[in-house]
């Protein structure tokens, strides 16, 4: 407990705060619409329920305020820059945007459920207000507005009236159904399976969210839940009036009551998070413009497509990714994928597996599919975002770094250190690299080894073996594969690789991993990088606070997880 308090300390304090300024807005608008004189009468007609669609709704406006902060890549992209001085937590708690964005769309789901119930039940008890047996104060309430000189409290002006139909009527009523449909769309679609399964539809749905902020925005236009003015509680004594209705127009500290709506604050809430993410959207729809030149377009056997490709003022660090779009298959849909090159190299490549219909469609474009050759001048338009910084970038900054691949591998940051010990003049605060690659198909090594190859060779030639220590570990294989295995098990070179070090089959025991890296390294700040499928992740994470020692003088394993 004490070593996992140690390395989230961070993210449970953040947490907190967020929690601790929900709660405290959710019960200050609470006490206000409970014990405000203002709303005196619109508690009498609908109980504490006003106080719980009030208090959700401010929450829901706060929660709206972030919800577009973590998704502005390049403002999280500039903070993440301008945090290099601050240590690594900090950036830690910027790559983890995602989760941050996931959060407080939980608790805006959250406070809309409340807030929705609680008008559900108000519009009943406005209703059931203008019934016998509501009794004369609510009767007397639900009967203002009738005359010219008076201003009413019950929207829903008679008994014999259709609730749902006088609601949908509304502006608060209309805006409230779509802002409704929004979110549930947004969020059924925003699930791991849709995702995974069906991007497009996640992508597509997801910009929704400009119909949820506009009508949210216009929500409270409608000013359906009113309370008294200020000129009328200094005129008609409420404390008294409440409980002598009979006295009103005739007692001169009882004059009617006058309402009105509460003016929306909702835009004041959300106009500077919105001003931001339009501005976020301006530079992208400029990087869209800029030209991409493909140069080089490569097809391997393993099902991967390689492109390498360069742009006018591009800058990348390793590690980086970008977003890809390609107009001729769709003209909206933009894809990140991790950036293969490294900094040193003359352009920057990424390799595409086919995941989903998307990636599908690209294949086809660039003749993948068929293995048709294409001229360069041939092959579709290809627009980029970025790049943008992620955890991996970090590697670097550490003495001792262990990179662990389940998807995709580190390929700009492996590059990168390979160019890096070619040249004398380069001062590496790294010193050791530890690369954990998790594969289930043996074809994937394909375009990977090579450069494995290339990088133990040199490491060889420069008198750095111990430099970089690379376990690959294979999970899939058929009985073919498994006859040649065993055939060759005694071969000097790897016979799925061709390396050195041979591949281990199965999945890596990561205790040992880790204990071994406690006794090998007592005293250092050991950083973990991981890009790969949520479930080891989560291992991963869990094994890092295990290992890491309470003692600030022992081996600390800080975990950092690739995401976008």
């Amino acid at each position: 407990m004490g070593c996992w308090i140690l390395n989230e300390k961070l993210s449970v304090l953040l947490l907190l705060v967020w929690l601790g300024l929900n709660l405290y807005l959710f019960i200050d608008t609470f006490h206000w619409y409970e014990d405000d004189n203002a709303y005196i009468y619109t508690r009498i007609m609908l109980g504490s329920t006003l106080a719980w669609a009030r208090a959700s709704a401010t929450c829901l406006n706060f929660n709206c305020m972030l919800i577009l902060l973590p998704v502005c890549r390049n403002l999280i992209s500039f903070l993440r820059g301008a945090s290099i001085y601050c240590g690594g937590a900090l950036r830690r708690q910027l790559d983890k945007n995602i989760t941050f964005h996931k959060m407080v769309a939980y608790g805006i789901a959250l406070n809309a459920t409340i807030h929705i119930i609680a008008h559900l039940i108000n519009i009943e008890r406005y209703h059931s207000s203008q019934s016998k047996e509501a009794g004369e104060l609510r009767n007397k309430l639900s009967g203002l507005g009738k005359s010219p000189n008076e201003s009413y409290l019950n929207p829903i002006r008679t008994y014999e009236t259709n609730t749902t139909g006088e609601v949908l009527t509304t502006i608060a009523g209309i805006t409230g159904v779509v802002i409704t449909v929004a979110l549930i769309l947004i969020m059924t679609s925003s699930t791991e399976l849709i995702r995974r399964s069906c991007y497009e539809v996640f992508w597509y749905t997801h910009h929704l969210f400009v119909v949820f902020f506009t009508g949210l925005i216009i929500h409270g236009m409608g000013q359906l839940v009113r309370g008294q003015t200020p000129q009328s509680l200094l005129l008609h004594n409420v404390t008294y009036c409440k409980d002598h209705y009979w006295e009103w127009e005739n007692a001169t500290q009882c004059p009617l009551p006058q309402f009105s709506g509460n003016k929306p604050v909702a835009w004041k809430w959300v106009l500077s998070p919105m001003v931001l993410y339009i501005c976020e959207r301006t530079v992208r729809f400029w990087r869209f413009q800029q030209e991409v030149i493909i140069t080089k377009v490569v097809t391997h056997s393993s099902g991967v497509l390689e492109l390498h490709m360069k742009k006018h003022g591009f800058k990348m660090g390793a590690g980086q990714y970008i977003f890809l779009q390609c107009p001729s298959v769709s003209q909206l849909e933009w894809h990140p994928f991790t950036l293969t090159s490294a900094p040193e190299e003359e352009y920057f490549s990424v390799h595409i597996r086919v995941v989903g219909d998307w990636t599908a469609a690209l294949f086809k474009a660039f003749g993948a599919e068929e293995k048709a050759f294409k001229e360069l001048w041939m092959l579709p338009r290809l627009a980029v975002d970025g790049p943008y910084g992620s955890a991996t970038t970090d590697i670097f900054r550490y003495q001792v770094s262990v990179c662990i691949a389940g998807v995709t591998p580190f390929a700009s940051v492996l590059k990168s250190i390979w160019y890096k010990c070619c040249n004398p003049n380069t001062v590496l605060a790294l010193q050791k690299v530890y690369f954990y690659w998790i594969c289930r198909d043996p074809s994937a090594f394909e375009w990977f080894g090579d450069l494995l190859f290339h990088l133990e060779t040199k490491m060889a030639e420069k008198w750095k073996n111990d430099f970089l220590s690379y376990h690959i570990f294979l999970t899939g294989w058929d009985e073919s594969q498994a006859t040649h295995i065993a055939l060759h098990c005694d071969d000097k070179m790897d016979v799925i690789t061709g390396l050195r070090q041979k591949t281990c089959y199965g999945r890596p025991n990561w205790d040992n991993e880790f204990k071994q890296l406690a006794e090998n390294h007592p005293s250092n700040s050991i950083g973990v990088f991981f890009c790969g499928p949520k479930a080891l992740s989560k291992i991963l994470q869990k094994t890092c606070n295990s290992y890491s020692s309470v003692d600030p003088r022992g081996v600390q394993f800080h975990y950092n997880k690739e995401s976008f």
